[in-house]
């Protein structure tokens, strides 16, 4: 982002699925952060000033071939660093100490022992919980280097050195770590000096100025679905460039019940935006007919999407730039363009995107987490019908209906989901869920109605409640929910004879079945 940040903390990438967890307790205490490679060199850290490096965890070993490292000069810097899990073994690598194979590999909770309060464990007890997730372990320190805790299984469960260095085996940016954040925040106030001034405002303030200096005299075009994510987007580049902008809304037949009409309503009644709507059913069901593969399914919806604006654009007079609504979550599972993360799962709007296109793309909440982009939502005044809907995956209803999609499969999923989300509502359930759903499996059960026997589709219901949606544990929905929402589908869905209720947590399932 921009260099108005007086404070500044970098995080270097080890491939951790956790890192941007770090990110969200440094900007949950108002300092400043960016994620970066951990091979990015010397120069590129000094060349951003910060007051402060992070070294993420990852799943290597240091000895892995190919395990990834970073340049040995950054520990030479006048700045406080922090190594977590795998940093802290690499600091403790390249600095002279040794790391061996832990004998008894450590995970889960674990009691952590503090031998030595000083700056890092300033305010907290000698024995708190932490979480670890390590095989691997210091056998000994860098010269300058002491222990400041250990756990039952880890003697070097912590470490300071050279008056600036310190190193954890635990992970303080998970929850099962619950003084963690106290941890980060000891490091980022009293040992990089941070006066925590930094929040969602000032991310409007350097976003709009970053959006407005990248744009220029030049017009944009804003992919809108109506839900937070793209809202957020076009708001934020409106803000920006004003006129310039125009938004478009792609009726592709793939949304939920009612979802184009509700969205035309909200935009034509509520904002100021220039929204130009396209109805693209017919081609989009095309584009995926036959198709089984999710992947195949994201990858070609992500394609015609793009196909999509560039021919919307020219008839608008054209334009250089593409808004999307990218968020923290879809990246990491779509590529690992930090560090070596492993790809979960490809997003339409990310990895799916054509390698040729004619815009170039502004994402300008790509870094963000679902929650801090409705903090961004509030601070520009989005309504709050807009701001809590449930996350809605970019590729629609081709994702939620297991196999090929058909105009009836879809007809199907889209009545059932309705009657979903309706319960959850009269239940007063909604708010406290992160997403609850419908999805249409590739299987038929026999049933019977009145004296017939039936052989229709089975459906999945899905709801779960999360922080991020980078994990998420199953909702214990009332009985009596379950069994409105049950009911209510085979006798109003024609087509459904058997529901059933997803009771797994990401991870390791996702939360969209593909």
């Amino acid at each position: 982002m921009a260099d108005i940040h007086s404070e500044k903390v970098l995080i270097l990438d080890f491939g951790s699925q956790y890192t941007q967890l770090i990110a969200r307790c440094v900007r949950e205490a108002k300092v400043y952060c960016e994620i970066l490679p951990y091979h990015t060199p010397l120069q590129g850290v000094t060349a951003l000033s910060p007051r402060g490096l992070i070294l993420s965890g990852g799943p290597s070993s240091i000895y892995d071939p190919g395990a990834p490292s970073c340049d040995r000069a950054l520990f030479d810097l006048p700045i406080p660093i922090l190594g977590i899990c795998y940093g802290m073994q690499l600091m403790a690598h390249l600095m002279g100490g040794r790391v061996v194979a832990h004998p008894r590999r450590e995970y889960g909770r674990a009691q952590l022992f503090i031998d030595e309060a000083g700056e890092l464990f300033y305010g907290l007890p000698a024995k708190i919980q932490v979480w670890m997730s390590h095989q691997d372990q210091i056998a000994s320190l860098p010269p300058g280097f002491v222990q400041i805790a250990h756990t039952e299984n880890t003697e070097l469960a912590a470490f300071r050195g050279n008056g600036r260095h310190y190193g954890v085996q635990f992970h303080p940016e998970v929850v099962h770590t619950p003084q963690g954040r106290e941890i980060l925040k000891n490091f980022l106030y009293r040992i990089c000096a941070c006066s925590g001034t930094w929040d969602m405002k000032a991310f409007v303030e350097s976003s709009v100025a970053e959006i407005r200096k990248r744009v220029g005299g030049e017009r944009v075009i804003t992919a809108l679905s109506g839900g937070v994510d793209s809202s957020v987007a076009a708001l934020l580049v409106y803000l920006a460039v004003r006129d310039q902008l125009t938004c478009i809304f792609v009726d592709n037949g793939l949304l939920r019940k009612g979802e184009a009409e509700a969205v035309r309503s909200a935009f034509e009644h509520h904002f100021h935006l220039r929204v130009h709507f396209v109805e693209a059913k017919e081609r989009f069901l095309l584009a995926i007919r036959e198709v089984v593969d999710p992947e195949q399914k994201r990858i070609l919806i992500g394609k015609e999407f793009i196909r999509v604006f560039e021919e919307e654009a020219k008839k608008l007079g054209g334009a250089a730039f593409l808004v999307q609504g990218t968020l923290y979550p879809d990246v990491i599972e779509s590529t690992s363009v930090r560090g070596p993360s492993s790809t979960i799962k490809t997003h339409h709007n990310v990895g799916g995107l054509p390698e040729r296109m004619e815009f170039s793309l502004i994402e300008p909440l790509r870094e963000l987490f679902k929650d801090e982009v409705r903090q961004v939502g509030r601070e520009l005044g989005l309504p709050q019908k807009i701001l809590e809907r449930h996350p809605f995956p970019g590729p629609g209803l081709a994702v939620r209906i297991l196999g090929e999609v058909t105009e009836e499969r879809l007809q199907i999923l889209k009545e059932a989901d309705y009657i979903v989300e309706e319960e959850i509502k009269r239940a007063g359930l909604y708010h406290q869920l992160w997403q609850a759903f419908a999805i249409l499996l590739p299987v038929r059960s026999v049933g019977v109605m009145g004296d017939g026997r039936t052989y229709e589709n089975v459906a999945a219901i899905r709801a779960v409640s999360s922080l991020d949606g980078m994990t998420a544990d199953w909702a214990r929905l009332p009985h009596e929910v379950l069994a409105r929402m049950a009911t209510r589908i085979i006798n109003e869905v024609k087509g459904i004879n058997r529901v059933v209720y997803d009771i797994s947590s990401k991870p390791p399932s996702t939360i969209e079945w593909e």
